[in-house]
């Protein structure tokens, strides 16, 4: 058996790592931050432990199921019904059910059903290969028509990819319309879902069966080389240390690629560097009473600059409202250099626009998390700008989230990924 290396410890290394120790392989896991879990980490909110970025479990997240019973907190999971709603010209109006397409009052009758036809035909499609070249914006228009993405998605997609808004696939859209809208109780109810306690819980379980079977964790240790001799690795540097290993996977985003591995190939680092990331600037409140009743609105008006809030609370039951307000970004944007304060007062004002019974006293507490890389821009054809996950030097596996398209970012997909790539070691 081999001596591997996983670099980072978010859900797609851990996944890897349990996976490759499970096999009968030596495993040094190393991680740059304090703690495990990568964007599913938990940090303590006045008490209250949570997600510093919004986490949420749909029906067909298989491969988070199966791991959750392999580590016995299948029992775990948790569902809820869930809505959906659009706040604009200063009202929310439900969303995401044959009754609220009908009552819509911002789309003409034709509209509503070119939409409805098309996201149902969505959730049924098993691949998108016949869509692959088109961008999101030419798929929506084709089938929905130009006032639906002019009403519904426009502002919505520039408020999260600004001026590379135009630029984004449309398998990816449609995979995301298709996870979401499979997650249902029936055709009138959305259903989404939780881990008792988080996904600290499943974190929380995988470090402990990676080190029961002796896997070793090594944390505050930010990985500086990917060591190479004669084609094929020999270890990681990290933490300025010197790990040996005979294979190494490396799950830290593209854009630090070329700097962790110098040793590949120039062409194969100018790919990795090609493939565009934008931020996340991701806001917690903390709040005495509801916004509203639903766990995702996405808002569509032209003087508020957030494409939506998550109401997390309406998820997962906790004592007090939590509301997440993500800014999406590239990182060249002037808003970037904000203070952490001047999000929270912009934000805050914005969720007391929403629901203008909200007073200043119902702030009880407010956060910042900031991610540089995020979000891959995944363009038409994207699959032809990944590189193999094998590469050209022997023993070392390269991929991040951006690896999953046409799938999003997910727990789900970061087990998927990070197990197969374990069982492709030799």
């Amino acid at each position: 058996m081999s001596r591997i290396i996983v670099i980072g410890a978010g859900p797609m290394g851990l996944a890897a790592a349990h996976r490759a120790v499970t096999l009968g392989h030596e495993v040094d896991l190393i991680e740059a931050d304090s703690k495990p879990g990568g964007m599913a980490a938990h940090f303590d909110f006045g008490g209250l432990s949570i997600e510093r970025y919004y986490h949420f479990v749909c029906k067909t997240d298989k491969p988070t199921f199966a791991l959750m019973d392999e580590l016995g907190i299948g029992g775990k999971m948790r569902w809820t019904p869930t809505s959906m709603a659009y706040y604009m010209k200063d009202k929310v109006h439900p969303w995401g059910s044959p009754i609220s397409l009908l009552m819509f009052p911002h789309l003409s009758f034709i509209a509503k059903l070119r939409t409805g036809v098309q996201m149902f035909l969505t959730t049924k499609a098993k691949v998108f290969d016949s869509i692959e070249k088109l961008t999101a914006k030419q798929w929506i228009e084709r089938g929905s028509g130009k006032e639906v993405y002019e009403t519904l998605w426009r502002r919505l997609m520039q408020l999260k990819f600004y001026e590379l808004s135009d630029d984004i696939s449309a398998s990816w859209i449609a995979t995301r319309i298709k996870r979401i809208g499979n997650s249902r109780r029936s055709i009138f109810q959305e259903e989404l879902g939780y881990i008792e306690g988080g996904s600290e819980t499943l974190v929380k379980a995988l470090v402990s069966a990676f080190e029961a079977k002796g896997g070793r964790l090594h944390l505050a240790a930010p990985a500086e080389k990917i060591e190479t001799e004669n084609g094929r690795v020999t270890g990681v540097t990290a933490g300025g240390r010197f790990f040996p290993g005979d294979a190494v996977i490396s799950t830290v985003p593209t854009p630090l690629v070329s700097r962790l591995a110098p040793d590949l190939p120039q062409s194969w680092r100018d790919r990795y560097d090609a493939i565009r990331n934008i931020g996340v600037v991701c806001l917690l409140f903390k709040l005495k009473r509801s916004v509203t009743k639903n766990f995702w609105l996405n808002i569509v008006d032209e003087n508020i600059d957030i494409p939506g809030i998550i109401e997390f609370s309406n998820l997962r039951p906790v004592d007090d409202t939590i509301v997440y307000v993500p800014y999406y970004m590239p990182t060249s944007q002037p808003k970037w250099q904000w203070t952490d304060q001047q999000f929270i007062d912009e934000a805050f004002g914005y969720i007391r626009r929403i629901n203008p019974a909200i007073t200043q006293t119902d702030l009880i507490d407010a956060t910042v998390g900031r991610l540089r890389y995020a979000q891959p821009v995944c363009e038409p054809n994207f699959y032809e700008k990944l590189p193999e996950v094998q590469t050209p030097i022997s023993g070392l596996q390269i991929a991040d989230t951006c690896f999953y398209y046409p799938e999003d970012r997910g727990v789900s997909e970061s087990i998927r990924f990070g197990r197969a790539m374990a069982e492709a070691v030799v």
